[in-house]
């Protein structure tokens, strides 16, 4: 299976063509100019290698959030961030209308001990503005040696004020698969993000629950909670342990090679039980695209608050200098036909949780459903 990722997890090499037409010629002509006019002309000493980048940079921003020129130090942070180890404070960030955005801290992080929660906004990150920065600057800020602190601030809707939180980095491990055997034969399974093997993990990790049960589960709990995607093959791989046919995602690209429909394999192993899975406004990407497709599907009652709506895929393009480039190129689209990007998928069963409540609400809802007598036995219940 074709492997298209999220974010910033697939790295490719190829060498670039250019195809331009007369409209594409006269504007390199006037950007060779006006550079040559600002080395001879400029009042200080210019870097032309700088003065390149920052051209690149800049028309880059003017396409998305997501889309950004790796300087060949950028590439390496790149490729230290998707190793699944790395020193940092652990949170995954976006920049929305032009304001630095968390998409969720990652579980068990510096992030998360302090209470970042998805949607602050960082507005400095060591007294340092974040206005115009992209995310891959924000995150060599924010990344560091284990122990040293960094100082954030976050505005949340809300608050009267921005607030300064500092956080000490530590060293960031990702486990993608949690699991536990609740009470009355529930399975629960948490996902932290989608990355190598988290599909076969997820099956084990079904499978040991059932082992520990001594019979087939009741019911499964399947937690995206603060999940801000991941490897898109993963997920089409862990849907399809839940469903035996259907669609589960659509990537849409202009390029004909960046547009693909993934189908169910007819090898799910676990149609049995009923089915709830956990979203909220930290759930993105690829677990969005699982949610999505176990709704329409009708396999899975979605339940908590509306995701985030981070529905494009980015590849990444090594260059032959060691600098990348990170381009939007498709946009995934839910069994049903609709664009989850900027929208979200909104839950079968909103349960809001509030800073008051002292239980997990969004799970003892869950785990109420899977106990009700006329969900038992029944596969794919939705509410």
């Amino acid at each position: 299976m074709q492997r298209i990722t999220f974010v910033l997890l697939l790295v490719l090499s190829f060498t670039v063509g250019v195809v331009a037409d007369d409209a594409t010629y006269q504007g390199l002509s006037n950007f060779t100019r006006v550079l040559d006019l600002v080395e001879r002309n400029y009042v200080e000493e210019v870097n032309s290698e700088e003065l390149t980048n920052s051209a690149i940079d800049g028309m880059l921003k003017t396409l998305d959030p997501y889309s950004a020129y790796l300087s060949p130090d950028r590439y390496r942070e790149l490729e230290i961030g998707t190793s699944g180890e790395f020193g940092g404070v652990g949170m995954e960030v976006t920049v929305e209308e032009g304001v630095l955005t968390v998409i969720a801290p990652i579980e068990g992080t510096p992030a998360e001990k302090a209470g970042i929660k998805p949607r602050d906004q960082i507005l400095e990150i060591e007294g340092k503005s974040t206005e115009g920065i992209d995310v891959q600057e924000a995150v060599k800020l924010l990344r560091g040696p284990k122990g040293s602190p960094v100082n954030i601030t976050i505005k949340r809707e809300g608050e009267d004020a921005p607030r300064v939180v500092t956080l000490v980095r530590d060293k960031i491990v990702v486990k993608s698969v949690k699991a536990e055997l609740l009470d009355n034969g529930i399975g629960y399974i948490r996902l932290t993000q989608f990355q190598d093997h988290t599909a076969q993990d997820l099956r084990a990790a079904v499978e040991q629950l059932t082992v520990q049960n001594g019979k087939d589960l009741r019911g499964l709990v399947l937690d995206l909670r603060n999940n801000p995607g991941g490897l898109l093959s993963e997920a089409i791989d862990v849907v399809d342990e839940f469903i035996d046919n259907g669609l589960i995602v659509s990537v849409k690209g202009r390029a004909a090679d960046q547009t693909r429909e993934y189908y169910a394999t007819k090898k799910g192993s676990f149609q049995t039980f009923p089915l709830v899975v956990i979203v909220n406004e930290g759930s993105a990407s690829a677990s969005e695209v699982v949610a999505e497709a176990l709704q329409d599907s009708h396999r899975a009652t979605i339940l908590g608050t509306k995701t985030f709506g981070k529905g494009s895929v980015q590849t990444i393009i090594k260059l032959e200098d060691g600098s990348g480039l990170k381009l939007t190129t498709a946009k995934f689209y839910a069994p049903s036909g609709r664009s989850i990007n900027e929208v979200g998928v909104t839950p079968d069963i909103t349960v809001e949780i509030t800073e008051q409540d002292k239980t997990d609400k969004q799970l003892e809802s869950a785990i109420n459903i899977l106990k009700s007598p006329q969900q038992a036995g029944k596969p794919g219940p939705r509410g």
